[in-house]
């Protein structure tokens, strides 16, 4: 697969972004989790000042390299060894192979009848290669060949390298290689070998299935039983300090020290699986764990742990061996291929700049809309191609609130053009229905075949049973129209959340980009709107003459209808929210009157209170930022002290409810509406460990050991505790954060996610350039 077409060529983006600077600045290492205290946030003190200043941190990504080898056992790769001229060695269940520096393609090393199960590699003192094999061990030449070296009983399944010589050990003994003769070691260990180490003073450290062996001139010790290891399974061996060994195998990883165990790894400690296939030490001191469900990295002095997982990280979820190349790059061998994580230094301000050449390529589609591609090939994005959703309007809505942001920030007269261009988008969605006040999910050029919901019909027995199972339901066979000049289709039963998106980023249009002329076209498009929700008693009315959906704020249905108890809260927030931001773009009285009315006469002000104590059966994570786009305009455009007092303290209740999460559009809001620097710290977090990959990867986390499964905080799903963002799927802030197991891989998810929150954060001067 040609994962992310190499991450849309990552390196020469970056290269042309920061010139050679951050080439220049790449790390000596990988893995080191950034700081934090808990991964909820809650009541966070501020470790770094106010605001944060830009600065270099470590970003990471993914490369792949699956074997272009068709022959059985080619993916298998158990043993992986980059070199400082940037080739890189790998043993696999079909033979050895190699990839020069530069290139992708895998070379076979072994002559061709001695192809088969490889087992380990090793370098030694001069730079040459060693491979242990089906047929016993094979060393480099001059010319890069492997030879065959005479001397041992094959198989051979374990190489170490150490100041003595090169040590081959299998089942049928162990061998030290010494100038060019081979001499057998008489030590009495198990023959089920695993793992070799030097113990850097003459001794040899062996791990096998029945238990730890040091084998020297002093003779054989064995270290057995439960006070000395997790199990006597072993497989992997490395040193944390110079008197420091972890020893990986079944149940996690033993950590020694003065010939005892001291302290130890397993899933309640942060590995996400119990079975260790490999232990190393990376440049910066991290230790990397490789287990059966992916990697757990520990560096000292810093209590969290971070994982790296599914394919979004890993070729295949096994990991085998792991080894650094002089970058401080980890090569990972798994089950399904190579994984590189490359590592490198990055600032927010850089961040951005990739995230928004990105989304200017790849994620802008006729006729100005904003959002996710489509892959024929899950992750695979050169079968990459623009599509559509229904919320195209809300998250084209989201890009418009993103460039008033940075145009605040920059005045970028370019930034200023293209929110222009947006809102053409947005107001093009309402004039293409050609029904007075109503606009569209979304618009799509009329020649395309494909989108995402297409017209269906339903059978009468089809229709009792969605009804049966939700009452509310409301089947809509014809959902795409084609426009009068026929050069769109459009499609209808627009939601409460297109009006909650849209309205956000009418918002921040208005206020932080707008002349006076673009000023009063929002002002007519959006009494357009208002005027026909008005008029049809607060409901939103579709194509066929009745309310959409979702489309209802109606006190007929939120205050005396039953069924619409769950959006009683939400929907009358969202209602005042969207009189009062019309009230305050046109003077007009009127629209105050209806606000005024529904609150002293519907209670919708008292209604706003059941969101801060749902009934769990109602809650959805999806509504939090519903609330969140409303609040501003709301609380923002509200004259009376008493409505407004009462407004700020529903939003500290909502905001502390939700606060754990760790949001930065959470945070960033409520610190536009409230001042401060709440959540600071965990809003830098998540920009910093978001991923670079856009693809929506699936997020098995419910499967992990070292997480439990509940359902909480939101009952209807299961979770598991929240984890930084690198290690679940592409946010886009319509989803729970908490699930269990989430991610489309054949999504290609645009950065907007990412940078309206930066820029929201530094247009609030919280976080500023370096």
């Amino acid at each position: 697969m040609k994962r992310l077409d190499n991450l849309l060529k990552l390196l020469d983006t970056l290269t042309s972004l920061f010139c050679s600077i951050v080439l220049a600045l790449l790390l000596g290492s990988c893995g080191e989790p950034i700081p934090k205290k808990t991964a909820d946030n809650k009541n966070l003190s501020l470790s770094e000042s106010v605001p944060y200043r830009d600065r270099m941190f470590v970003q990471e990504y993914h490369e792949a390299f699956p074997m272009d080898s068709n022959e059985k056992g080619a993916q298998e790769v158990k043993a992986i060894l980059p070199l400082d001229d940037g080739t890189v060695w790998i043993a696999t269940m079909a033979g050895v192979f190699r990839k020069s520096k530069d290139l992708r393609s895998w070379e076979p090393m072994l002559p061709e009848k001695d192809q088969g199960p490889a087992f380990d590699l090793e370098i030694d003192g001069q730079g040459r290669v060693w491979a242990a094999v089906w047929n016993g061990v094979y060393r480099s030449n001059g010319r890069g060949n492997l030879e065959l070296q005479q001397g041992t009983l094959p198989p051979i399944a374990v190489l170490a390298n150490s100041e003595e010589g090169m040590y081959a050990l299998g089942p049928k003994g162990i061998w030290l290689k010494v100038n060019e003769g081979w001499s057998r070691k008489e030590y009495h260990t198990g023959r089920s070998i695993r793992s070799a180490l030097s113990d850097q003073k003459g001794g040899l450290w062996i791990g096998t299935d029945v238990g730890l062996f040091h084998c020297g001139p002093q003779g054989v010790t064995i270290h057995q039983g439960k006070e000395q290891l997790i199990s006597a399974y072993l497989s992997s061996m490395a040193y944390a300090t110079p008197d420091t060994l972890w020893v990986g195998g079944m149940g996690g990883v033993s950590i020694r020290a003065n010939e005892r165990m001291v302290d130890m790894k397993r899933p309640n400690d942060g590995l996400p699986h119990s079975q260790v296939n490999v232990v190393r030490k990376s440049p910066n001191g991290a230790m990397w764990v490789g287990t059966d469900y992916g990697i757990s990295r520990f560096t000292p002095g810093i209590p969290d742990y971070s994982v790296r997982l599914s394919q979004r990280w890993l070729m295949n979820n096994t990991v085998n061996d792991i080894a650094f190349d002089t970058k401080g790059d980890a090569w990972i061998a798994t089950e399904g291929g190579v994984s590189v994580i490359h590592c490198f230094q990055m600032t927010l301000e850089g961040k951005a700049d990739f995230f928004y050449q990105k989304l200017l390529q790849r994620y802008v589609r006729k006729p100005g809309a904003v959002g996710l591609r489509w892959m024929e090939i899950p992750g695979d994005t050169t079968t990459s191609r623009a599509s559509d959703t229904d919320n195209d309007g809300y998250y084209t809505a989201m890009y418009l609130a993103m460039e008033s942001f940075r145009y605040a920030v920059t005045k970028d007269p370019k930034a200023r053009e293209r929110a222009k261009k947006t809102f053409d988008f947005l107001q093009l969605l309402r004039e293409v229905t050609e029904i007075p006040g109503f606009f569209a999910r979304t618009v799509v050029p009329a020649e395309w075949e494909k989108t995402h919901d297409m017209n269906r019909s339903y059978t009468e027995r089809e229709y009792a049973a969605e009804i049966v199972k939700n009452p509310r339901q409301k089947p809509v066979e014809k959902r795409w129209h084609v426009s009068n000049d026929g050069k769109w289709k459009w499609k209808g039963d627009t939601s409460s959340d297109e009006m909650c998106g849209h309205l956000f980023g009418y918002y921040c249009y208005y206020t932080l980009v707008a002349d006076e002329d673009e000023k009063k076209r929002l002002v007519f498009h959006y009494r357009q709107i208002m005027d026909a929700l008005i008029a049809n008693n607060y409901n939103l009315i579709g194509v066929d003459g009745k309310h959409t959906k979702w489309g209802v704020w109606s006190p007929d249905q939120l205050n005396r209808d039953p069924e619409w108890r769950p959006e009683k809260g939400i929907n009358s927030l969202e209602l005042l929210a969207f009189l009062k931001f019309t009230y305050s773009i046109t003077e007009d009285s009127k629209y105050q009157e209806h606000y005024t009315h529904l609150i002293e006469k519907e209670g919708y002000l008292d209604n706003i209170d059941l969101m801060l104590d749902p009934d769990p059966a109602w809650e959805t994570y999806f509504d939090i930022y519903l609330a969140l786009y409303v609040y501003t305009p709301l609380i923002m455009g509200e004259e009376d002290e008493e409505i407004k007092a009462r407004y700020l303290n529903h939003l500290d209740g909502w905001y502390e409810r939700y606060k754990p999460a760790g949001s930065p559009m959470l945070n960033f809001v409520y610190n536009w509406l409230k001042g401060g620097a709440d959540g600071l710290e965990a809003s830098v977090f998540f920009l910093k460990d978001a991923p670079l990959d856009p693809v929506d990867w699936i997020m098995d986390n419910g499967a992990r050991e070292d997480l439990p499964v509940l359902r909480e905080p939101i009952l209807e799903v299961l979770q598991v505790p929240l984890r930084p963002p690198s290690e679940y799927r592409t946010m886009r802030w319509d989803r729970n954060p908490y699930h269990a197991v989430a991610g489309w891989p054949n999504q290609e998810r645009d950065p907007v996610y990412w940078l309206l929150p930066y820029w929201m954060g530094r247009y609030l001067e919280l976080i500023q350039p370096k």
